[in-house]
């Protein structure tokens, strides 16, 4: 099949270039000249395992290119997918200018039928608006070409994209046109091989399903970060209660590990937009509104530990700190626990020693010339001279360290982990004092 992408961000890279990878004959579209350019030599502007491969794969072989000829973007195929980004305004409700700005675009241009995918992370109602868009430009055309709008929202880990979008637990398509409904069950036949993955519905739950999804998983990351505060106050041990509740096949334990809070481009913004969605129709929505407040919260939460342990006297220390990409595999760092805490410790004069595997290059340009920020090119690197070690982002490298080079390198053996990576009875026979997340500290 012919598919158009429009949006060469991450979900518009990882979409079009696996159903490249299965034969289609992708061209993904975008307005910036300099990443088109390089997407085309196969050069990609994120870090995703294993895309860069498949990207260069597929455009040697011809199946996928990139474009910012909005002709022959429009051209190309029927089957049109809008995978731009959709920022979270000042009221946390998500900005549609983009999706709006294709769907006018496609309009503007296009002679034959179309089939309209909204692959966008986007409020409900929002299908309903490209619809009226298209409809409105069309009407200014005097042209009454037929087109129809579907929901087909992403559900992609950062850092396990290529395995989720190959092997998807289900594929939520948003629309009740037959012709449409067989065209989708045409394109993502490759990826539902050996059991039909497929989940047809309206649009608006489609829409919603996203949301939905997201907000509950943020939900039982809130959920467990509060149980951890509270497992500090009463010197109970949050992982003993992990594996307690885990193992309730109901719970289950994905999701259910305390940190220093979640961040990302998704579950941040997706909570705030399903807030606001709630508020426009005039519904309270309390329970996600306090998942928001209690991760804004838990993101202070080591630096609350470490100022307590410095007596509030941070001017002129200088701290170690490992991973500032939001997770792992990935060099996301928008909303990152990582940045609360470098920027508090800045506010009081503190500096900053960090490493992370691949987020170096991103936490370059987010700040630049930052003097009391030093960039090193190892965990080790980081430690020297440090007063002390802060832990964000649970690579696997930083599992098991050397604990003796460690205190060498650290001019007081302390370490706060945000990810509880490692056990309080071996750090205390290390003779590291240990502050993590609801964990009991050794005797």
């Amino acid at each position: 099949m012919n598919v158009t992408i429009y949006g060469s961000g991450y979900v518009g890279l990882v979409t079009g270039s696996l159903l490249a990878d299965v034969g289609n004959n992708v061209l993904c579209v975008d307005i910036d000249e300099k990443k088109v350019a390089n997407l085309n030599k196969g050069i990609i502007p994120i870090h995703e395992p294993g895309l860069d491969a498949v990207i260069l794969r597929n455009v040697e072989i011809g199946r996928l290119s990139f474009t910012t000829d909005m002709d022959r973007a429009v051209s190309h195929s029927e089957m049109q997918f809008i995978a731009v980004g959709t920022p979270p305004d000042e009221d946390g409700s998500a900005d549609l200018q983009h999706v709006l700005a294709v769907a006018q675009t496609i309009a503007e241009r296009m002679d034959s039928r179309k089939l309209v995918v909204t692959k966008s992370t986007v409020p409900v109602g929002t299908s309903d608006k490209v619809g009226a868009r298209m409809h409105e430009v069309l009407a200014k055309r005097g042209e009454t070409i037929e087109f129809t709008t579907i929901s087909n929202p992403e559900f992609l880990k950062e850092g396990a994209a290529i395995e989720d979008f190959r092997k998807p637990d289900r594929i939520v398509v948003g629309t009740q046109n037959p012709y449409a409904m067989e065209e989708m069950r045409k394109l993502y036949a490759p990826f539902c091989r050996n059991h039909d993955r497929l989940i047809f519905m309206d649009i608006r739950s489609s829409e919603l399903t996203k949301y939905a999804a997201n907000s509950m998983l943020a939900t039982k990351i809130s959920f467990m970060n509060e149980l951890s505060n509270l497992a500090d106050a009463l010197g109970a041990d949050i992982e003993n209660v992990r594996i307690g509740i885990g193992s309730d096949p109901r719970i289950g334990y994905s999701f259910i590990y305390p940190g220093c809070g979640y961040g990302g481009s998704c579950f941040p913004k997706d909570v705030k937009a399903l807030v606001a969605t709630a508020r426009e129709v005039g519904y309270h929505a309390e329970l996600l509104e306090s998942v928001e407040s209690v991760n804004e919260r838990q993101k202070n939460v080591l630096f609350e530990k470490l100022n307590n342990h410095f007596n509030g006297d941070l001017s002129g220390k200088t701290f170690a700190l490992w991973g500032l990409a939001f997770k792992p595999n990935t060099d996301d760092m928008r909303e990152a626990p990582s940045r609360v805490l470098m920027e508090a410790l800045w506010a009081q004069g503190a500096k900053v020693q960090a490493y992370d595997p691949v987020a170096m290059d991103e936490t370059r340009s987010i700040y630049p010339d930052k003097n009391n920020l030093a960039l090193v090119d190892s965990a080790t690197a980081a430690t020297q001279g440090a007063d002390a070690l802060i832990i964000c982002t649970e690579w696997h490298e930083f599992r098991s360290p050397d604990w003796d080079g460690l205190k060498q390198g650290l001019t007081a053996p302390v370490i706060f982990d945000g990810r509880n990576l490692y056990e309080p009875e071996v750090l205390s026979e290390h003779g590291i004092s240990y502050y993590c997340i609801g964990r009991r500290q050794a005797a």
